[in-house]
């Protein structure tokens, strides 16, 4: 039997009763300790917990470079894309009520999509041709990134093709509309669809129309709803939409590079003001978070839906979430995975070029946070910087040092 969490922490453990290798773990530190010595990143926090216990929690560097405040491992991350998982999970929770099922079209409860068209070129004056799509978008496709929507812009990542200028020139951001009502039946189904629905995985605010999902379905706004039923039975006390207190002693601050300081602050990484989250919850952003709260999230994911006897899903439910949703031969933007209904799904190891394990699932956030959670190890491994643009390499080598120290 699976050792139970205790309190509001996991239990804590060496890491050789759990098969790794604590002398290995230093060269995890030292690469850390090292992109923070070197002025790459501001402060990096990780957490290792294998077999429901955690045996490596540490922070390096700074929360604040200007204060001079150092990271603490309980410190206050916003996690940006990192909410998608959490939104999944608040659907599938109604999906367990019996309040949909995943192959319902999506316009049975948002009728306004029954008419949307599908974007398949430009005329010659430059004009967008549409079709009718091949088949409905289903609330499965919501789920994977399939249903054919294109994402917002930023500055970061201005419009990359018509719809998404489409997207932009209608306020298609969360700085231009009021709640997630408005986004998914008054803005979306008045915009083309990127593609048909089912035939490309394209990461989208698919999750923000999740997330008026669960507020259609439950009837309550998708932060209470995450509050009520998700962050407060698992005992998840530092999670919340927008920032926190500018006074807070466990704030961080968002960095990106800069060729005079090395690196500089920035307000609003992707053109939002994170507090803007606080007023708007959004179903594909907006958390803030601590490690040990997406650790619990996590773990409650690896246990098969259970954290310190408490069930938020079945584990039916987990086993279909973290499977390959995707047809064959669909990938995501990473090498040798699939997507699951919320996270990415490792495939392919040789593929995807890095250690890890067939079946281990993960997603990451806009400010280099990174999650891995693998079945087969047992393990959930954290990684959380304040830093933008995303650093995958960086990701990349965390992962490697992270499974390169399991020895047994």
């Amino acid at each position: 039997m699976p050792v139970k969490a205790l309190g509001a922490d996991l239990a804590r453990a060496s890491p050789e009763s759990v098969g790794l290798s604590a002398q290995r773990l230093q060269r995890l530190d030292a690469v850390m300790q090292s992109d923070v010595d070197a002025g790459r990143k501001s402060g990096v926090a990780v957490l290792i917990a294998r077999r429901n216990k955690i045996i490596h929690n540490k922070a390096f560097g700074y929360a604040d470079l200007e204060r001079k405040t150092s990271l603490q491992t309980d410190a206050y991350f916003r996690v940006y894309s990192m909410t998608k998982p959490i939104v999944s999970v608040a659907l599938l929770m109604l999906y367990e009520e019996g309040k949909f099922q995943l192959t319902d079209p999506l316009e049975k409860y948002i009728p306004a999509v029954k008419d949307v068209k599908v974007y398949v070129g430009d005329d010659e004056a430059g004009g967008m041709m549409l079709e009718a799509p091949r088949r409905k978008i289903t609330i499965q496709d919501v789920f994977r990134h399939t249903a054919g929507f294109a994402h917002w812009s930023s500055p970061n990542a201005p419009p990359s093709n018509p719809v998404e200028r489409a997207y932009a020139d209608a306020g298609v951001d969360p700085n231009r509309i009021d709640s997630l009502r408005e986004l998914a039946e008054e803005k979306l189904p008045k915009l083309p669809l990127l593609y048909h629905p089912g035939e490309r995985w394209e990461y989208s605010v698919a999750h923000d129309v999740q997330a008026y999902l669960v507020e259609y379905f439950s009837g309550l706004p998708i932060d209470r709803f995450l509050k009520e039923r998700v962050f407060d039975p698992l005992g998840m006390k530092g999670s919340f939409y927008g920032d926190p207190a500018e006074s807070d002693p466990r704030r961080t601050i968002v960095y990106r590079p800069d060729e005079q300081k090395g690196l500089a602050a920035v307000d609003r990484p992707l053109g939002i003001p994170y507090n803007r989250f606080r007023e708007l919850p959004i179903g594909g952003a907006g958390l803030t978070m601590t490690l040990m709260d997406y650790a619990r999230f996590s773990q409650m994911l690896l246990n098969g839906g259970e954290l310190d006897g408490t069930r938020i899903l079945g584990r039916k439910t987990v086993d279909l979430m973290t499977e390959n949703q995707l047809p064959a031969g669909m990938e995501t933007v990473f090498p040798g995975c699939g997507y699951g209904l919320g996270v990415g799904v490792c495939l392919d190891t040789a593929k995807s070029g890095n250690l890890g394990s067939v079946g281990q699932f993960f997603w990451g956030g806009a400010a280099t946070t990174w999650v891995i959670m693998d079945p087969k190890e047992e393990m959930v491994a954290l990684v959380f910087v304040q830093y933008v643009p995303p650093d995958l390499d960086f990701v990349k080598r965390f992962k490697t040092l992270v499974y390169q120290a399991i020895v047994n």
